[in-house]
């Protein structure tokens, strides 16, 4: 089972805040009070914000996922004897950390 990172987990809790907030809207669609009327359209407003605001963060996070992958592809391309070394001590203390159980 694959650990969600805290800000995977705050997109879900986003989504889901948005798919509620819609279905309430939804919901009392049929009350048409000025009051309600305006609230649900201010509601909405801030809805279509939010989740402009959400794409585009999501977008921004792929893309600095990305960068962070080519950087990442690179220094082991220029740098492959140090890339293997820093990897066997990962290893090593990896070994002696779960040998010392």
């Amino acid at each position: 089972m694959a650990k969600t990172s805290p800000s995977d987990r705050l997109l879900s809790d986003l989504h889901q805040v948005v798919t509620d907030a819609e279905s309430l809207l939804r919901a009392t669609a049929d009350q048409t009070s000025a009051g309600a009327s305006e609230l649900r359209a201010r509601v909405q407003s801030t809805l279509d914000r939010a989740k402009s605001s959400l794409g585009e963060f999501q977008s921004a996070a792929v893309e600095r996922a990305k960068a962070a992958s080519k950087a990442t592809d690179d220094y082991v391309h220029d740098n492959p004897w140090q890339s293997i070394g820093v990897a066997a001590g990962v290893g090593l203390l990896l070994g002696l950390l779960i040998s010392r159980r």
